[in-house]
């Protein structure tokens, strides 16, 4: 008999107001984007394994994941429309605040933990990171790169940036850090964190050379230290 998707209780209860926004931008953003990355992250998942995406939106990915891959996928996002679209969508989801970590889940319970465009919308980035690798084997993590060559011109003519990967104006984005993939490459560093496999993207197209520079978007793949 085939499982019904659930709306998992967290231990903690939720915030629904002031955080319920924070998760929007990410079906903004892919909305613009498309999902290309979509295929990047099934290629690093093995088909049957355990998989937590965290600010999943409408569960589009997990729901790719299962139809690809077989997962055993949970979605986590604190919007209450996002809830009831994954519920929708056949995926299985927890309600709860990013903001106050993981401590539901148990160590090493996942295979992998997935955080896709919505790296720059969290403030506690740090614990959040060290969360993913508690709980999870690998992490992949996807997120608009501000040091992309677009971004740079727009901060030296006195504009903060918007674009394809950046869609918003500074008043109203979800946005709260601001960072590119060599700060976030000196953090993973400083932190312990193995970054396993990198990617860069400008639209769809692959970069190769100088990603810091010519990437619009990148995608990470992380492990523990040992």
């Amino acid at each position: 008999m085939q499982r019904r998707p659930r709306l998992l209780p967290a231990r903690r209860s939720a915030l629904p107001c002031r955080d319920a926004g924070v998760f929007r931008g990410y079906q903004d953003v892919t909305n613009v984007l498309g999902r290309f990355d979509f295929d990047v992250i099934a290629k690093w998942i093995r088909p049957g394994e355990k998989v937590l995406d965290l600010g999943c939106g409408d569960g589009s990915l997990l729901r790719y994941l299962k139809d690809e891959k077989g997962v055993l996928g949970y979605g986590v996002d604190n919007d209450p429309d996002n809830v009831l679209a994954c519920i929708r969508n056949g995926v299985n989801v927890i309600q709860i605040d990013l903001e106050a970590g993981l401590s539901g889940i148990e160590d090493g319970f996942f295979d992998h933990v997935v955080m896709s465009l919505s790296l720059q919308t969290v403030r506690h980035t740090e614990r959040l990171l060290a969360e993913m690798l508690r709980v999870g084997r690998e992490a992949v993590v996807s997120f608009p790169n501000f040091g992309q060559r677009s971004h740079r011109e727009a901060i030296a003519e006195g504009r903060m940036p918007v674009s394809k990967s950046l869609p918003y104006q500074w008043y109203n984005s979800p946005n709260v850090r601001f960072f590119t993939m060599a700060d976030f490459e000196a953090l993973c560093a400083e932190r312990g964190i193995v970054l396993r496999e990198r990617l860069g993207f400008d639209g769809e197209a692959t970069v190769t050379e100088d990603l810091n520079l010519n990437a619009s978007i990148a995608v990470y793949r992380l492990g523990k230290a040992g």
